[in-house]
């Protein structure tokens, strides 16, 4: 009889052990869908990227995975990155953050997030931002636009994706490079801002190129003044680059995946690999076809240490931020 009882127990505790997995991380992704959040509003470049990202993820993690993208957006990116942030770290909710904005905004407010809240899985794109307007507006050049703003500072509006983010970085960059003044006009993202440009409810706006491609190029009313970069990039190659026109500066949105610092690194590492590999899938590529050309895949570890002299970079424009 106490045999047949060992017996009874040892089954038992099989049964447990098979009903809560030793690894919280054994069953994932099957288990149930994963969020993909994205912080600004749908149309935008961070959201079209998620979209198009979703069905080859799913793939390339196999089983059942499931993903679904879910908009948070709001406070340039910081809604989204905090709620990350404080989920569960069971790989059910990873999400995307969005370079400078990410690393900017803790540095000149009391954030809902640190950047060390989040651990970065692996970059996507690195997206030059672009100047862009109205083909009507009434300043066509960039120096005509800078007399201006120094004979009226403040007088013109320049839309972007939020406080902190890369567009209004290349806003802040550009006034201190030409000691000018613009008047930042703040959205939930590109494609909240694209019928203010079409409609010519704002003088100017700053996108990047993937979005430019995507909201305007084929567009009658808008067009590109220049990229924010210091060559020419050949996507948009008819488009001159800003150091051409006198100035030294660079802004770009890389634009990548995160997930609460705590997530298991098996994990992590089988989110990196499928990243990695639907970046190099010809059908993802011929997908994104605008895109692209700025696919620019970097590991999570190494995408953080390229991040680590970006607040030095940053600090001068923190008091900027507090006028």
């Amino acid at each position: 009889m106490k045999h047949i009882f060992k017996k009874w127990l040892a089954a038992g505790a099989l049964a447990l052990l098979g009903a809560f997995p030793l690894s919280s991380s054994a069953a994932w992704p099957d288990d149930q869908t994963i969020e993909l959040i994205v912080g600004f509003a749908p149309g935008g470049g961070t959201d079209l990227m998620a979209r198009a990202l979703v069905p080859f993820l799913e793939k390339k993690l196999a089983g059942k995975a499931r993903i679904v993208v879910v908009n948070k957006p709001g406070a340039g990116g910081e809604i989204s990155s905090a709620y990350i942030a404080r989920s569960k770290p069971d790989g059910y909710t990873v999400g995307f953050v969005n370079v400078p904005g990410f690393v900017f905004i803790p540095m000149y407010k009391q954030s809902a997030y640190q950047t060390s809240d989040l651990k970065l899985i692996a970059r996507v794109v690195d997206d030059p931002a672009v100047l862009v307007m109205h083909k009507k507006s009434k300043y066509r050049t960039f120096p005509e636009l800078l007399a201006a703003l120094k004979s009226d500072p403040g007088s013109l509006s320049f839309a972007t994706s939020g406080r902190g983010t890369s567009g209004h970085q290349a806003l802040l960059k550009i006034e201190q490079a030409a000691g000018v003044k613009g008047t930042d006009i703040a959205f939930k993202g590109a494609g909240d801002f694209k019928s203010a440009v079409i409609g010519g409810h704002v003088d100017y706006a700053f996108s990047s190129i993937g979005e430019f491609l995507t909201g305007y190029a084929d567009s009658d009313v808008a067009t590109a003044m220049l990229v924010v970069n210091p060559t020419r990039v050949a996507v948009i190659k008819d488009v001159p680059s800003i150091k051409e026109l006198g100035f030294d500066v660079r802004v770009s949105s890389e634009r990548g995946i995160a997930a609460p610092k705590a997530l298991p690194q098996d994990i992590a590492d089988r989110l990196q690999k499928a990243i990695q590999d639907t970046l190099a899938d010809p059908k993802f590529l011929k997908t994104i076809k605008n895109d692209a050309p700025l696919v620019a895949f970097m590991s999570g570890p190494d995408w953080t240490k390229s991040l680590e002299s970006m607040p030095a970079e940053l600090m001068p424009f923190v008091s900027k931020m507090k006028e």
